[in-house]
């Protein structure tokens, strides 16, 4: 999926209107760009952001719980601690940033790009991911467990430590991914699809969850 590079690119640039206010809960911010901001416990619970930019902000331990982001463009940002639990992304596009201990569980994704970013400790527990795609990110201690994962791709990242229990798998492409180091949940990854060079790194890995003994 293409990405806009820089704000100058986003089609609604002109558009945008400097915030700097504070966040508030069932929130409507359209056409803002949240810009070199601190947020720490921001209340955003049930907050709307549209064809919206954020840009060098830090939140932390901020709720964004059932927040709607439709079309929005992140950059250099970080989210540490906090909650996204049943927030709905559309069309977003996060780069280079951060999101560590964030409570993602029971999100909606769709259409979202990933790129260049670090996720640490992410929780996306029953989460629902359609055309996501994570490229050359950093995924360490990630938990996908009981998420359904359609059409998600790791090109170029590295993944460390990832949890994939009770996972709802279609068109999961793990093709060009660096590293893939699945913690817990191969059995549940029936229909993914790897290439040669990383199914020969993980064999001793599935053999283990099938019971198959190798001597």
């Amino acid at each position: 999926m293409p990405v806009a590079r820089a704000l100058a690119d986003l089609p609604y640039a002109q558009y945008l209107q400097p915030f700097d206010g504070e966040l508030t809960y069932d929130g409507d911010y359209t056409e803002a760009h949240l810009d070199r901001a601190e947020f720490d416990g921001a209340a955003a619970a049930g907050a709307r952001f549209s064809e919206s930019a954020i840009t060098s902000v830090t939140f932390t331990g901020s709720t964004f719980e059932r927040a709607r982001l439709d079309d929005v463009w992140v950059s250099r940002s970080r989210w540490i601690g906090g909650t996204w639990a049943d927030v709905q992304l559309l069309g977003v596009t996060i780069l280079d940033s951060v999101l560590a201990g964030v409570q993602a569980y029971s999100s909606h994704w769709r259409r979202v790009v990933v790129q260049d970013c670090k996720l640490d400790s992410l929780n996306l527990r029953g989460a629902d991911l359609r055309d996501v795609e994570f490229r050359d990110c950093e995924l360490s201690e990630v938990d996908f467990g009981e998420a359904t994962l359609a059409g998600v791709t790791f090109p170029g990242s590295a993944l460390r430590r990832v949890r994939f229990p009770k996972v709802t798998a279609k068109k999961l492409d793990f093709r060009g991914a660096r590293e893939l180091d699945v913690a817990q949940g191969w059995d549940s990854l029936a229909g993914a699809v790897l290439d040669a060079g990383q199914l020969a790194e993980v064999a001793p890995a599935l053999a283990q969850t099938l019971g198959i003994v190798v001597r």
